[in-house]
């Protein structure tokens, strides 16, 4: 049997932070449409990733929303899992008889937290509604008006209501208004800025690395590494760079290669005016997925023997239509970027484009990309965790 993908999705608090993701099985060693094998999948997803890889490493302190069929429901499968860390998503297409309800009341006895996934108002379903915690709704399964009516009617129990498959602000703010209180979707991969077009960085980085640049024999290095760990301080230094007053005589290639053009005594100057001008009041869960794009095309650009610099600010730089609420286009055009890393950004041409490409698709579990099939899922794998811990690492080296 073939190594599995595992893939996360982020789960949202009504401000945008961090509540929990749902590990989802990407693998292709299980055809999901029979319900064997969709329990099988489950097993493998447990037993061969969650337990062996650790909850810790893939969701932080978060929890896990696994997704059960009927038979792990059955065999007690979520039993063997800690109550405080998962949530058990009761899949919409199960059969409810009073088996499946017996065995949901003894989760629940237990502490654990069930969730009933894109559920519907139907008769056979209504005894779950007094065990279960969370509803997910999903809301392109139905009108948004019928969605909306749902949720009222589902007030009257006591229940925390996820809305899944959330692609718009305008979709995240009637949800939230109308009593959902957690939230999933591709809206939340490529966040909506509501004011402004100015992309803010993190204040207790811009501090970290006006500290660094007043110590004595600070190097170029150093500097690079605080700074890649910021999209806004990337970003601002490369549009500071790109300012009337510096001739570049040639196109910028990473951060590094951008600070030694400028020289530690511009770089100072740089450092302490972004420092008295920096505010940041975003979530993290807004860098998040950016750093792991960043990190993912860096690891897989050593595969093939790529420069990793390079590949890391192709992958930082790829969301700033999202960041800044701006075509990407018109974002690439304001910074000195050389023409292979704008063609890899903006047309994924190239070897750059194709690593941007796949780890994009990755992301969306849209993994059909025959690109890079001679790495294997394992590796791929081993990668994406990679990433995750990394960027959490530097959301909390930020942040602390």
């Amino acid at each position: 049997m073939s190594d599995i993908l595992i893939g996360r999705q982020q789960i949202l608090d009504s401000h945008q932070n961090i509540y929990a993701y749902e590990i989802l099985f990407r693998g292709q060693d299980f055809d999901l449409s029979h319900k064997d094998e969709a329990a099988d999948a489950t097993n493998q997803v447990i037993t061969d990733t969650l337990l062996e890889i650790g909850l810790n490493e893939l969701v932080g302190p978060g929890k896990a929303f696994i997704n059960f069929t009927a038979r792990n429901l059955l065999e007690k499968t979520p039993l063997s899992l800690p109550k405080d860390r998962i949530v058990i998503e009761v899949l919409e297409n199960i059969t409810i008889d009073q088996a499946i309800i017996d065995a949901l009341k003894e989760f629940s006895r237990q502490g654990y937290t069930i969730a009933l996934d894109d559920f519907v108002l139907k008769p056979e379903w209504l005894p779950l509604l007094k065990i279960a915690d969370i509803i997910k709704l999903d809301i392109k399964a139905m009108p948004l008006p019928k969605t909306l009516a749902l949720i009222e009617k589902l007030k009257r129990f006591s229940l925390t209501l996820l809305a899944e498959k959330v692609e718009t602000h305008a979709e995240f703010e009637a949800l939230k208004a109308a009593g959902c209180m957690l939230f999933q979707g591709f809206f939340f991969s490529k966040p909506h800025l509501v004011s402004g077009k100015r992309l803010s960085v993190n204040q207790a980085a811009a501090i970290r690395l006006l500290t660094k640049i007043n110590q004595p024999e600070v190097g170029f290095d150093e500097l690079g590494n605080i700074i890649s760990h910021d999209v806004g301080l990337s970003y601002k230094l490369l549009r500071y760079i790109n300012s009337a007053f510096f001739s570049l005589p040639n196109k910028i290639e990473s951060i590094k290669h951008a600070l030694t053009y400028l020289g530690m005594n511009e770089i100072k100057r740089w450092i302490n005016i972004l420092t008295l001008t920096s505010l940041s009041n975003k979530p993290n869960a807004l860098f998040q997925q950016i750093l792991i794009r960043g990190k993912m095309c860096e690891l897989l650009a050593k595969q093939y023997n790529e420069a990793p610099e390079h590949l890391f600010l192709i992958g930082l730089l790829s969301s700033l239509d999202s960041l800044l609420d701006i075509p990407l286009e018109e974002a690439l055009n304001q910074l000195p970027l050389t023409e292979d890393v704008y063609q890899a950004i903006l047309h994924h041409s190239g070897i750059g484009g194709e690593i941007l490409s796949y780890v994009i698709c990755y992301e969306r579990w849209e993994l059909s990309s025959k690109h890079f099939s001679q790495i294997s899922p394992k590796n791929i794998g081993q990668i994406y965790l990679q990433s995750i811990s990394w960027a959490d690492d530097v959301l909390d080296n930020i942040n602390c």
